[in-house]
């Protein structure tokens, strides 16, 4: 005998079995008991959260000969027929693969004759937003003014791609995401029925990662059962399964990121890949993870606002006042980014590891966000210094009778700005400047120009690039901060630094950059020409 998966094996067959939806239950079995039977319907929400399964349970029971309480018998020759398929009063139509006018036409073609048992014709078109403009138009005159012995359900998970002419037609219902309580007690109730032994956290965990879905629930469970067959399933099992990470690690990694240990982070980050963990799932967890730490720092009550145990629980009160709600929100909007990013990407790892660094590194953007991450960085380091750090105030007497001047803790002394004359010096070496970079970006700088705004005679040093290549280089503010860091370790100055592309750079008053003999001759930096460049 062939196995079923968990998904279809404890698929409801009454409303009372659908979970999350009660409003929606509620509605339908109304419906049904007083007869007050809709022409046309529409489903939406998410994915596996029992779009269909409602269709297929309201099909049973407008067709139902002893409905009870609104909801089939199940066992009659009515419900029996609908429930194994043999009957030929439901049609479930698959939008995805019948999307044109001629599936439609056979519809309306087939209306026309009357149910030979039962009270309704039911069709469930599933994936109904995928069908064409001509299918929908087809449609529309059939859901206008349908038999009385006919019902259509639409079933989508995209509404806003539904014409409005079909939403005015039909009696709409929203399936909300199912919430981690009810998918979690469904999972329990089913692991007893099926005999298996279950941690309550590592059940929730699966619940967790369903997000909302209960279909998605289900085959995580079943996936989890079915590789450890005959075993407990354990909360370390199912993270093994899932390739996720336990929530200590993500302490551990929030807080060298926190202190700009960007090494740190990614040696964390390797020893995760090493074991097997997937990137998806950790980028995700990891959001989680600093969402729960947002709601803990801002909440009265955090054992409340977070689902946690007492254990994580327990971290995250430690961490809460590590980081301000700014410093949270950018780390989060990052990882958001990144989750977008990776999701059907082949560099997984790379994108992964440029994220934990941007985190560990707030300068390398301009949102207001990342500045606020650099002032809270400078003034952890300022502290840091007047604690540690121990400086003599010159021009102080000394104190009382003894012979040792007072001594003062003074914050370090910050880059001042470049200067229009710092202008001419990096112009002056700029094959210095790219022999610090590397790979592809640096063959590109070769073919670049430095500049400056001849109108104004501004700080600003703009480099000017050539060739399409380019393009993608030049729309990423990472490798302009790559810049500004070698020229602070050339000059010990900061200089604004823009990246434009030549033929955008016409009709700007960029002019080249003026280099004096002199200027060559006195600047501090290493002196490397073109030639000697190559050749390396």
């Amino acid at each position: 005998m062939s196995y079923t998966a968990l998904y279809r094996k404890f698929r409801p067959d009454n409303f009372e079995d659908v979970k999350g939806q009660e409003a929606v239950v509620t509605t339908l079995k109304n419906q049904v008991r007083k007869g007050r039977i809709g022409h046309a319907y529409l489903f939406c929400g998410t994915r596996g959260t029992g779009k269909t399964t409602a269709a297929k349970i309201l099909a049973r029971a407008v067709n139902c000969e002893n409905p009870k309480d609104g909801s089939p018998c199940g066992e009659c020759a009515m419900c029996r027929a609908i429930k194994a398929g043999t009957s030929m009063n439901v049609i479930e139509i698959d939008a995805a693969s019948n999307n044109g006018v001629d599936n439609i036409r056979e519809i309306r073609e087939e209306v026309a004759y009357r149910p030979t048992e039962g009270n309704y014709k039911v069709y469930i078109i599933d994936e109904v937003h995928m069908l064409s403009a001509g299918a929908f138009n087809a449609l529309l005159k059939t859901l206008e003014e349908p038999p009385a012995y006919v019902i259509f359900i639409l079933a989508t998970t995209e509404v806003n791609k539904i014409p409005v002419t079909i939403l005015s037609r039909c009696q709409r219902y929203d399936f909300r995401r199912i919430s981690l309580d009810t998918i979690s007690a469904r999972l329990s109730e089913l692991l007893k029925e099926e005999g298996v032994e279950a941690e309550e956290k590592a059940v929730r965990y699966i619940a967790r990662a369903g997000d909302g879905s209960m279909r998605d629930a289900l085959s995580l469970l079943d996936q989890c059962i079915s590789f450890y067959i005959d075993e407990k399933l354990t909360y370390d099992n199912v993270l093994k399964v899932l390739g996720a990470v336990d929530t200590e690690v993500f302490s551990r990694l929030l807080r060298k990121i926190l202190r700009g240990d960007a090494s740190s982070a990614v040696r964390i980050l390797e020893e995760m890949i090493a074991g097997g963990k997937e990137l998806t799932v950790f980028v995700s967890d990891f959001t989680w993870y600093l969402r729960n730490l947002l709601l803990v720092k801002t909440s009265e009550n955090p054992s409340e606002a977070v689902d946690l145990s007492s254990e994580n629980l327990k971290l995250l009160m430690e961490e809460k006042d590590m980081a301000d709600m700014d410093t949270l929100m950018r780390y989060i909007r990052v990882l958001s980014e990144l989750s977008g990013q990776i999701r059907y990407s082949a560099q997984k790892r790379v994108l992964t590891e440029i994220a934990l660094i941007r985190l560990c590194r707030p300068e390398m953007e301009t949102r207001t966000d990342a500045l606020l991450d650099r002032i809270r960085v400078l003034e952890e380091k300022i502290e840091e210094i007047e604690q540690n750090g121990i400086a003599v105030k010159p021009g102080r007497a000394p104190a009382g009778d003894t012979e040792e001047a007072q001594e003062e803790r003074l914050p370090e002394e910050q880059p001042r700005q470049a200067a229009p004359e710092d202008l001419k010096k990096i112009a002056a070496q700029w094959p210095s400047v790219i022999r610090e970079t590397q790979g592809i970006f640096r063959e590109i700088l070769k073919n670049s120009e430095p500049r400056y705004d001849g109108r104004t005679g501004g700080p600003v040093l703009f480099v000017v690039f050539r060739g399409f290549i380019a393009r993608n280089y030049v729309d990423n503010p990472e490798y302009a901060s790559v810049l500004q860091r070698i020229i602070l370790e050339k000059t010990g100055k900061t200089a604004e630094v823009r990246m434009v592309m030549q033929e955008d750079a016409k009709g700007t008053g960029l002019s080249t950059i003026p280099v004096e003999t002199k200027i060559r001759e006195n600047v501090h930096f290493d002196v490397v020409t073109e030639e000697d460049d190559e050749e390396e």
